[in-house]
């Protein structure tokens, strides 16, 4: 499969979050899936780094937009670099890359992310795959938000997003959906 990850650019190496992005991409890449990260620093490098230490593909979705704004070219790791004009161009080639997709902690980046795609679920413009959200953070996010918006999102559309304490929840979680 084509795993996509999300994540922060925030995450350091030798931190808790980083190797938690890394362990992720080991995981993956022992079990044969291809993985799409931003391709940059922080999650997507933890990532990245992960992946190819474990023989893995990364492939790296980079775009113009992020590279004037902050000066920053695709992290080491990445083998193959799928590069775009616009930001919004990079995030649909990782939602539309993946067979599932997996958010570890982030920002408004990836909270931009995650919404975009279950929305394009929601809608049927994307055929429903797995989007698994990592961590207590988003799970008590999204909690709080079912409960104070609990009218606009029936039951069907909840059940679209995966919640999973941790990244080797979230693998089990991908095996079981192949």
């Amino acid at each position: 499969m084509n795993i996509t990850v999300f994540g922060g650019a925030h995450p350091q190496e030798g931190t808790a979050a980083y190797e938690e992005a890394r362990g992720l991409g080991m995981l993956l890449a022992e079990r044969g899936h291809a993985v799409l990260t931003g391709g940059y620093m922080g999650t997507m490098e933890a990532v990245s780094r992960g992946v190819h230490e474990a023989g893995g593909h990364v492939i790296g979705v980079t775009c113009e937009d992020i590279e004037t704004w902050r000066a920053t070219k695709a992290n080491p790791w990445v083998k193959e670099e799928r590069r775009k004009k616009s930001l919004i161009e990079r995030i649909q080639a990782l939602i539309e890359g993946c067979d599932a997709a997996m958010a570890l902690s982030g920002g408004a980046g990836t909270l931009t992310e995650i919404s975009l795609m279950w929305n394009l679920m929601i809608v049927e413009s994307l055929p429903p795959r797995p989007l698994i959200l990592i961590g207590r953070g988003w799970r008590s996010t999204f909690d709080q938000f079912f409960k104070e918006f609990e009218s606009y999102m029936p039951v069907h559309q909840r059940k679209l997003l995966y919640f999973a304490e941790d990244v080797k929840t979230a693998v089990k979680i991908i095996e079981n959906s192949e």
